[in-house]
């Protein structure tokens, strides 16, 4: 398992590049801040969900 797939890994305030539900075809990557992690399982296949402070809420695919 990658450390995107990993609840624990995940921290309020940290940078990463999210992929939006409408951009899951295309694979377009969002980047921004974790205000609020939405999964609530010890991991998930896809990444772990997250809600930007921006308001945007996707899974997350790479940590800066």
């Amino acid at each position: 398992m990658s450390d995107i797939q990993l609840r624990k890994n995940i921290k309020l305030g940290l940078r990463v590049r999210i992929v939006l539900k409408a951009d899951q075809r295309s694979g377009k990557l969002t980047e921004g801040v974790v205000q609020k992690i939405l999964t609530n399982s010890p991991s998930h296949p896809h990444g772990i969900k997250v809600r930007l402070e921006t308001g945007e809420v996707g899974r997350v695919k790479e940590i800066i």
